[in-house]
């Protein structure tokens, strides 16, 4: 992210403005559509995120109630991957907070991460987990007598995330779009099945280098495109168009974002080979860098990639088709977009401030570089130890075990375990590092610090 930007947003949440269209710029407004806005109806209240401790596992909930309600919070926020905005401990940068204390998912609930323990808009968020809060949110207004939401109820039917840090986004949208029109109109309709994945996000610095989005790069880029995940039924055609001008500001939100640069000490001299190595055996897929940078925005097919095929297949011929013909799309317009209906394989991503972005593979497989480039020693089952950087590997820091525990841990501490060994969570392909020797690997691991 730009300097001037990060500082811009810090002033925003310290100065407590509330949405309203002013005289900020394109960007200033998108970030505040995002944080300020609320598109979706609203998940839960303040009152009963207050109370959601009271919902957790015996251990944990005897411990909460002898803290603080600013100390609940805190771990309130550890268990279910939220953070603070930054410049501001009040709010959550995943949640839009109302007046009133009403809770609305946005965006940023799989876009707005920590990197290594410091909040970041923009981060994936590799430590969501939104399946445990919906379930013990859902608890708590049982016991507190609170209506239900459509995530409460929902959740119950598809999955929102069966791995802390991974999300089953990609699936809601085109369940949503199953009972719409091409013009979005709702229409009931008998839901159909789809095949749940659990994505692990892209960061959203990566967005102004792609022509397409998704990582199959089925869509063309464009502010309607973004617009998809709010179609829930209360969301008519009139609210799309009604609010198209604030996407066109989240656009430009997102095309401003920028990687962090790595802060911990880089050898050049062997990031200076690893440069070459890179572009002599990655530059082709994931492009050059530097000022002269290049990106080709390029589909591997399936079978050369060989990575986890289930998202692929997930989305149908036919859920494409009607996305092409439908608003998102601008079908019938001036300036129609193209959409790919039978995509064969995965785009390969760029690569500026990959050090920030793990773990790796679109499912979030592997917890490391060196995993990616040494595919013998990716872990089958891993944990996260820490929020501290593996410098030398480059990603997290992880346990690796021989299976999830069946012992009695809660459901929320059973989740923080990747098992490669679950459909949709392999951890196979991209084995272009095979060849390489391991002081190979090293130097190009040290480049992409650089990047």
């Amino acid at each position: 992210m730009k300097p001037n930007l990060t500082l811009l947003i810090i002033l925003i949440s310290l100065m407590g403005i509330r949405y309203v269209h002013g005289n900020e710029n394109a960007v200033e407004r998108g970030y505040k559509v995002l944080t300020e806005l609320p598109v979706l109806t609203s998940d839960f209240n303040q009152s009963t995120f207050d109370q959601v401790w009271r919902s957790w596992p015996t251990h944990l909930r005897s411990s909460a109630e002898r803290m603080s309600k600013e100390e609940r919070t805190k771990i309130a926020y550890q268990r279910y991957g939220l953070s603070s905005r930054p410049g501001t401990t009040d709010k959550p940068l995943q949640y839009v907070v109302s007046e009133e204390g009403n809770w609305t998912m946005n965006c940023f609930t799989c876009h707005g991460g920590t990197i290594y323990g410091n909040p970041y808009p923009g981060a994936p968020n590799n430590k969501i987990a939104l399946q445990t809060l919906t379930e013990e949110i859902r608890a708590t207004k049982f016991r507190v007598g609170a209506a239900l939401s459509r995530m409460d109820l929902g959740a119950l039917v598809i999955p929102l995330g069966t791995t802390n840090g991974t999300t089953n986004a990609v699936v809601f949208g085109m369940g949503l779009m199953n009972q719409r029109d091409t013009s979005l109109n709702y229409i009931p309709t008998a839901p159909k099945f789809f095949v749940h994945h659990d994505m692990d996000a892209p960061p959203w610095w990566y967005f102004y280098k792609k022509e397409r989005l998704y990582i199959d790069g089925f869509a063309e880029k464009g502010h309607r495109g973004l617009m998809q995940f709010m179609l829930i039924p209360e969301n008519g055609p009139e609210f799309f168009q009604k609010h198209e001008e604030d996407f066109r500001d989240v656009y430009a939100y997102l095309m401003s974002l920028r990687p962090p640069k790595f802060e911990g000490n880089i050898n050049r001299a062997l990031a200076n080979k690893g440069r070459n190595l890179f572009e002599s055996n990655c530059s082709d897929c994931h492009g050059t860098y530097g000022k002269n940078w290049t990106y080709p925005n390029l589909r591997i097919p399936l079978e050369e990639i060989q990575t986890d095929p289930v998202r692929l297949h997930a989305l149908s011929v036919e859920g494409r088709t009607k996305y092409a013909h439908s608003w998102f799309a601008h079908a019938g317009e001036t300036g129609e977009q193209s959409t790919i209906t039978a995509p064969d394989g995965y785009v390969a991503p760029p690569l500026d401030g990959i050090w920030a972005s793990s773990p790796y593979f679109h499912n979030g497989s592997v917890p490391t570089l060196w995993g990616v480039l040494r595919p013998k020693d990716r872990p089958a089952v891993w944990i996260r130890d820490s929020d501290e950087l593996d410098a030398k590997r480059v990603g997290t820091t992880y346990s690796s075990v021989d299976s999830v525990p069946t012992n009695n841990l809660d459901i929320g501490e059973k989740r923080s375990y990747f098992d490669t060994r679950v459909k949709g969570k392999s951890n196979q392909g991209h084995l272009y590092g095979e060849s390489l020797s391991d002081e190979e690997v090293l130097a190009i691991i040290e480049y992409l610090k650089t990047l």
